[in-house]
């Protein structure tokens, strides 16, 4: 962890560069540009939001479900772009770790600050939605950041160990295209987790993106404070996953040379 800290401040400048450089190419020729970034998922909102409430019937008891489908889709959206482009941090920048010296940390973890810049532009079209249901915004909404940053720290963690493994067995990125597809399915995004059999639900919770999810539902929705399990729950499951993460990167990262 110190390490991590050290790296960051001392080469602060590269991760900047790092991060401008995935927006300059991401936006690069883009008519709208950044403005991409507020519409894409409002767009993919609406179309799941017509085939999930027109062909399969599904709504939400008192609540909004484009509010509810929404809240969910950012936070997701958010660990699948970010651990995807984190996972192929590594082997994209050989070029520059074959020749200087780097902390491979910087990588993948460039790649969570880039797409968190986004998830941040994600919650205007948000908010926005909020606003115009008429679902309301009160003094709650300020603990909003503890669940995102226990996401980030999720999802940097996931980033490293999706990096290492990648290093070594590039079949990870096609397995895990097909595990994501899979993730968000039994991710409680476009459905009540109550229509799941209660024999599951415990399977179901295991899920940490469940409980990211939980915690921002919660305030939005119901506009009441997450009780101190879903608290615990939400930075139990990150720190876990990120110091798992630091671990395994740590423990291979001087064998990448060799594989990359």
């Amino acid at each position: 962890m110190k390490n991590i800290i050290y790296s960051i401040k001392k080469y602060k400048f590269l991760l900047y560069e790092l991060v401008a450089r995935d927006f300059k190419v991401k936006y690069k020729r883009s008519v709208l540009g950044v403005l991409w970034s507020l519409l894409y998922p409002v767009l993919t909102m609406t179309v799941m939001a017509l085939v999930f409430s027109n062909m399969f019937r599904v709504s939400m008891p008192d609540v909004n479900y484009l509010v509810y489908l929404m809240s969910g889709l950012i936070i997701f959206n958010y660990y699948s772009e970010a651990s995807n482009l984190a996972m192929s941090s590594v082997v994209g920048n050989f070029s520059l770790i074959n020749k200087v010296y780097i902390p491979k940390y910087i990588f993948p973890l460039s790649k969570c600050i880039f797409v968190g810049i986004n998830f941040l532009l994600t919650l205007i079209p948000l908010y926005a939605i909020i606003l115009l249901t008429g679902t309301g915004v009160n003094i709650h909404h300020l603990l909003l950041p503890f669940g995102f940053i226990c996401l980030f720290m999720f999802t940097v963690g996931m980033g490293f160990i999706l990096a290492t493994i990648s290093v070594f067995l590039r079949d990870m990125f096609y397995i895990y295209g097909v595990m994501i597809t899979l993730w968000m399915y039994v991710t409680p995004i476009m459905y009540d987790f109550a229509m799941i059999p209660a024999k599951f639900q415990l399977i179901f919770k295991l899920n940490p993106l469940y409980w990211y999810i939980y915690f921002t539902r919660d305030i939005i929705l119901y506009n009441q404070v997450p009780n101190l399990n879903v608290w615990i729950y939400c930075l139990g499951s990150s720190l876990l996953f990120l110091f798992i993460g630091m671990f395994i990167f740590k423990k291979y990262q001087d064998k990448f040379i060799y594989y990359v």
